[in-house]
């Protein structure tokens, strides 16, 4: 397929701008995703685009996010297998199971994430994360499997999602969005391998959006650090928020 520059140029801008945002608070596959099909890509092909494009842009903010000391690397390594294992199986179901099945389900939850959030005025603003007792470590690592499952099957909000559960766990919404990132790196590159077996990636585009998003990443990593716990988690409000009107209308429009 033949591309011009203004395709190119639109690709490059709002891959800067999803993978800034991804950077940060997650949700920037609510970009990336349509500008790929905007562009005439076939869904499946975008999907596996925009997946190389994202692992691309995890790795530049969770390199960052580990730089700035944000990453618990003990945590994290630990839990890295899983969301990749875990993010493959549900890629090799999305591509024969409709993925519209799970939109009801992301939407309650979503709300629910957004209504605690508002609620909890002082939540995350403190870390109190220490030690995971066994039974913890356990409900812990089985909320990531499955949160690196959704992301092979449907992807949409897993950054929110990772850094929900962190903030659960006792992070503060800047270090749960360092380790949100790394792991969020391992579940993209997981559904990434996936789609390449499969002949489903784009690289042309791909390699492209990948540019941009690094950059993007890089300058939404530096953007919450410097900026702190209150900037990202006004940015994961609303960012939630357009979360849920995005999948509600998904789904209305899809069922009616």
């Amino acid at each position: 397929m033949d591309w011009d520059i203004s395709i190119i140029l639109i690709v490059i801008a709002l891959g800067f701008l999803a993978a800034f945002i991804d950077a940060v608070v997650g949700g920037g596959g609510l970009i990336s995703i349509p500008t790929l099909l905007a562009i005439g890509l076939p869904p499946s092909i975008a999907l596996g685009t925009n997946k190389l494009a994202s692992v691309f842009g995890t790795m530049t903010s969770a390199i960052r996010f580990i730089r700035a000391r944000k990453v618990d690397l003990a945590l994290v390594g630990k839990l890295l297998p899983f969301v990749f294992i875990f993010s493959i199986i549900g890629s090799s179901l999305a591509t024969f199971l409709p993925a519209d099945l799970l939109k009801p389900i992301v939407i309650v939850i979503l709300t629910i994430v957004l209504i605690y959030t508002l609620i909890r005025k002082d939540w995350g603003s403190i870390r109190t994360f220490n030690k995971l007792t066994i039974a913890k470590a356990i409900l812990f690592t089985s909320l990531i499997s499955i949160i690196g499952f959704y992301d092979g099957f449907l992807g949409g909000g897993t950054g929110s999602f990772l850094l929900f559960i962190l903030l659960m766990f006792g992070f503060d919404f800047l270090s749960a969005a360092g380790n949100a990132k790394v792991l969020n790196f391992g579940s993209n590159l997981g559904a990434l391998l996936l789609f390449i077996c499969l002949g489903h990636v784009d690289y042309f585009i791909g390699i492209i959006m990948a540019l941009s998003m690094i950059a993007g990443s890089y300058v939404g990593a530096m953007f919450a650090i410097n900026k702190g716990v209150g900037y990202v988690k006004v940015l994961f409000v609303v960012v939630t928020a357009v979360l849920i009107l995005k999948n509600a209308y998904d789904y209305i429009a899809q069922t009616f």
